[in-house]
């Protein structure tokens, strides 16, 4: 278990395995703590900060909209949110969206969006879901009960009802998709948070099969894939189907609070008026981010850059694999990556700091990469040369 960092009479909540370091700035690729040390971020906020820290078309779009208005109710038009949901629309396969705050609230939505269409649109009424395991979709009672890991769940007794895990990438136990009949099933295409575990393609084309069939609406969970991560601005465009439902979090609104649920006009039939809301949803403020952040993806080259930054990155990866016994396998897509490594990843990501480098952990013996797509060969090869280090200090330390 590891120590608290906060003191006894804190007023926070030990919630959080706290680092001790208070970071003070941040501009593109770096963090500056408050005693002035440089910390290469290959973290991004956990996927957040997309476009590196504090971009500058992200920042001129929330100083002009604090000007003017910065909330007003769900119960009004609000253009902002409008336009962001337009936007969304526009660039991927979906009809309409909902706005929250959150990726654990998108996948709350998703949830109720598909219970609500198989009790009022789907004829066979099933409000199973199926999910599958080792998979991560939120820390509310609902998520964490769609979440396929024990370790997420324990201590919160009786989870919620309606939920089936299956194995993930499992092609044989998807036939037990046909004797369950769910309204839904619920997947990321790449496990993040369960160890950067990408969908094996035939894995999907026979799950989807099994969907179509069924009359089984699709949930995909881009919370941490979406808004280009992975090479495309959505995981699912390079698995060759349409999901019913996406949800959106955290690279949305580059470090602004921003979730949102995106549906096909089939199933977003199923809201109505009363159906479901949030207070801070979609609010001008998170909106006028969430489009800004969007607009410089789609309008510059950063899906490019992703990729031929991903393709550099898994290269130098591969040469220090060849050179180092504590890397055991690479995998992921694009720029969320993961390391499989001897001993535990959380030793490596805390000798890592000592280089003045952040990254992360996805579970017990893998380190998860996730640098700002605007991410550049120096700074890839900064962040060798520094794994590099951590690497040799461990291993002179077991000497």
């Amino acid at each position: 278990m590891v120590e608290s960092v906060l003191s006894a009479d804190s007023a926070l909540m030990n919630t959080y395995a706290r680092i001790p370091i208070h970071f003070q700035k941040g501009k593109g690729s770096f963090l500056w703590d408050v005693e002035g040390n440089r910390y290469l971020d290959f973290t991004s906020g956990i996927a957040t900060c997309n476009l590196g820290h504090v971009p500058k078309k992200v920042k001129e779009a929330v100083a002009s909209q604090l000007e003017e208005l910065w909330h007003c109710s769900n119960l009004f038009l609000i253009k902002q949110q409008e336009a962001l949901a337009s936007k969304l629309t526009e660039v991927s396969c979906m009809d309409q969206a909902f706005f929250c705050n959150s990726g654990a609230e998108a996948n709350e939505a998703a949830i109720k969006l598909a219970r609500k269409y198989a009790q009022k649109l789907n004829q066979n009424g099933n409000p199973i879901i199926v999910t599958f395991t080792n998979s991560f979709h939120g820390r509310t009672l609902a998520t964490l009960s769609a979440t396929g890991q024990e370790k997420i769940q324990t201590g919160f007794a009786p989870l919620m009802p309606g939920f089936q895990y299956l194995p993930y990438n499992d092609l044989a136990s998807l036939k037990k998709l046909e004797t369950i009949k769910p309204c839904a099933v619920m997947l990321e295409l790449i496990q993040g948070e369960g160890g950067v575990l990408p969908a094996d393609q035939d894995w999907i084309d026979a799950l989807t099969a099994v969907c179509a069939q069924n009359n089984i609406l699709i949930i995909v969970d881009e919370v941490q894939t979406g808004i280009g991560r992975t090479g495309t601005l959505f995981a699912y465009e390079q698995y060759g189907f349409e999901p019913d439902i996406m949800t959106l979090a955290k690279g949305l609104g580059s470090g602004f609070p921003i979730g949102a649920m995106l549906a096909k006009k089939e199933a977003a039939a199923a809201f109505q008026p009363g159906s479901h809301g949030s207070t801070f949803g979609g609010n001008p403020l998170a909106s006028s981010a969430g489009l800004a952040t969007l607009n410089e993806i789609t309008g510059q080259n950063i899906l490019e850059n992703v990729k031929s930054m991903g393709k550099y990155l898994w290269e130098q990866l591969e040469k220090l694999q060849s050179n180092s016994p504590n890397m055991k396998q690479v995998h992921g897509k694009g720029l969320i990556v993961g390391i499989d490594v001897e001993g535990e990843a959380g030793v490596i990501t805390r000798e890592a700091l000592k280089e003045h480098l952040l990254i992360l952990t996805a579970g017990p013996s893998v380190v998860r990469i996730l640098p700002p797509l605007t991410v550049d060969k120096t700074e890839i090869d900064l962040f060798i040369q520094k794994l590099k280090n951590t690497f040799k200090t461990l291993t002179e330390q077991t000497k």
